[in-house]
């Protein structure tokens, strides 16, 4: 299992490229600033900048606040290739101040509380959705530098949804992001696909399909063990339920929040028909012992080690774990045939679809009170342009990859055998804004998985955007919010399980009402009316 879990690190890295940070805090923006007292470092010339390498002139320094690398034993400010050519290339020299992950938000939010003695370039620990950081005049509006930012700009105008989830309520852009722009390596469901196999069954489509599929994996000696009683039908975490089977009943339980087709928002935990709809098929499954009583506890863990002993049928992940994690558990997969396989997603009433990631997962500004902010923004910028993103995905030609006789490109071996290795590069590390490229997570992969991963493209469907909050939604939501996500969490476990009798849901939907949802549902419909508006 030692390689298998050196290549599940790799993809995950190449897909992700960053960490996917959660929004929080904050209050309303300041007035647009102006460029007139930006700052340049003494005697750098950056007037030339046009998108390309160098950025500037004469040589630079830059300083940058961000994470490290995922892996403990890897020091990116020391000896990273890739990010060593990339300042090279530039002519400008980091001075870097770099964190380990697991720390970051506890350590970086103080010194952004502080405000002081911050690094001209900081990755923000957190989406700063509710503009705290905006509010308190920290960053520099970055649409106001649009003149020097070609590359940046190209990217927001090929990107009108980035572009809109950025734009703050003063109307001006702050950030650059580490982005996901595709519906490539999204969550959905995968099948063991031995298993339907031997029953001569097709993978489902409906929710009574699955349903049957499921009493059939159950009641059957589908590993051929002998034992008929150790099959574990479907193996999926709480938090990934909502993605199986929200959609079927025409619900995005994922963003909790969403907008249907004509632009109006709906709270999905309190749609009385379609939510209590949901709750009595749960109940269902679970009465019937088709969903674990223990599926609250549930981790990935644990259904790794059931695919190893191949006891489960169904689980739900990030589409990049099927021949990574999943399929690799057994000791009889080649990597040529699948077996845990991604499928389409089950339809209900409502045609089923699967609610992707949200494109932005992090976010770099450039400091007020920076010396240099000229160059940082030009610096950021080179960064979004597509020279530095191929070397900061691919590498350098003959050391990381090689190119085939008809021009594709190949990772060379050791990049698939020693992770260390390739995050010691600096290849997708966190500490810059970077890009998911497809065609280098699709290289790491099977060949089978990578074409399933395209079949389920067109079920993609983005979730609901994250919009930034003026000073007075802010408020509300910070009051209201968290309680309300409390009790609907609570209630849903006591429904499902069967100690809340679903004749008490109108008792709970009135307890919604009078804990403000319909507050928060108008707010987030202005919310969305911004963004929309913002999107044009």
């Amino acid at each position: 299992m030692r390689m298998t879990k050196k290549v599940t690190a790799l993809a995950m890295t190449a897909v992700l490229a960053a960490s996917a940070l959660v929004g929080c805090g904050g209050n309303n923006a300041p007035n647009g600033q102006t460029t007139t007292n930006a700052g340049t470092t003494s005697g750098t010339k950056t007037s030339t900048y046009t998108g390309a390498a160098p950025v500037t002139e004469e040589a630079g320094t830059v300083s940058m606040l961000a994470m490290n690398s995922w892996y403990s034993t890897v020091d990116l400010s020391k000896d990273a290739m890739i990010l060593d050519e990339i300042q090279k290339r530039a002519n400008v020299t980091i001075d870097w101040n770099l964190i380990d992950p697991t720390i970051y938000a506890d350590t970086v939010s103080p010194m952004l509380a502080a405000g002081t003695d911050l690094q001209d370039i900081v990755l923000l620990p957190d989406l700063d959705s509710n503009m705290s950081y905006i509010k308190s005049g920290m960053f520099v509006a970055l649409d106001e530098y649009f003149d020097s930012m070609p590359n940046y700009k190209k990217f927001l105008e090929a990107n009108p949804d980035i572009k809109a989830a950025l734009t703050a309520t003063d109307g001006h852009i702050y950030y650059v992001p580490q982005t996901v722009v595709t519906n490539n390596y999204q969550p959905c469901m995968m099948i063991n696909t031995r298993w339907l196999e031997k029953l001569n069954m097709e993978e489902p489509k409906t929710l009574d399909e699955f349903v049957e599929m499921l009493r059939a994996f159950r009641d059957n000696d589908m590993n051929g063990n002998g034992d008929t009683t150790d099959e574990i039908p479907m193996s999926v975490t709480s938090a990934y339920l909502p993605y199986l089977f929200g959609p079927a009943f025409g619900l995005d339980l994922v963003s909790g929040f969403y907008a249907d087709d004509n632009g109006t928002v709906h709270y999905a935990y309190y749609e009385a028909e379609n939510y209590k709809a949901y709750l009595e098929f749960l109940k269902g499954l679970y009465d019937e012992g088709l969903l674990e009583m223990e599926y609250t506890s549930l981790n990935r863990d644990q259904i790794t080690s059931r695919c190893a002993q191949d006891i489960t049928g169904v689980t739900f992940d990030f589409s990049w774990q099927m021949s990574t994690l999943y399929s690799a558990q057994f000791a009889d997969y080649n990597g040529t045939e699948g077996i845990f396989k991604g499928v389409a997603p089950i339809s209900g009433e409502y045609t089923g679809y699967y609610v992707g990631r949200t494109p932005v997962s992090g976010i770099f500004g450039v400091t007020k009170n920076s010396g240099n902010v000229e160059l940082a923004i030009k610096f950021l910028d080179y960064i979004m342009g597509e020279e530095c993103q191929d070397l900061y995905v691919w590498g350098l030609k003959d050391v990381t990859y090689t190119e085939t006789a008809d021009g594709n490109r190949e990772y060379l071996p050791r990049c698939s055998e020693d992770t260390v290795w390739y995050q010691q590069l600096g290849i997708n590390a966190p500490c810059m804004p970077s890009q998911q490229s497809v065609p280098a997570t699709d290289v790491l992969l099977a060949k089978w998985h990578v074409e399933v991963d395209k079949e389920l493209e067109p079920y993609i469907k983005a979730p609901f955007p994250a919009v930034y909050a003026t000073e007075e939604e802010a408020s509300v939501i910070s009051l209201y919010l968290v309680d309300i996500q409390t009790y609907v969490e609570q209630m849903n476990v006591a429904f499902i399980s069967g100690n809340s009798d679903m004749s008490t849901f109108d008792s709970y939907l009135a307890t919604l009402k009078n804990m403000n949802i319909e507050e928060l549902i108008k707010i987030k419909q202005d919310q969305y009316n911004r963004y929309m508006e913002a999107y044009k």
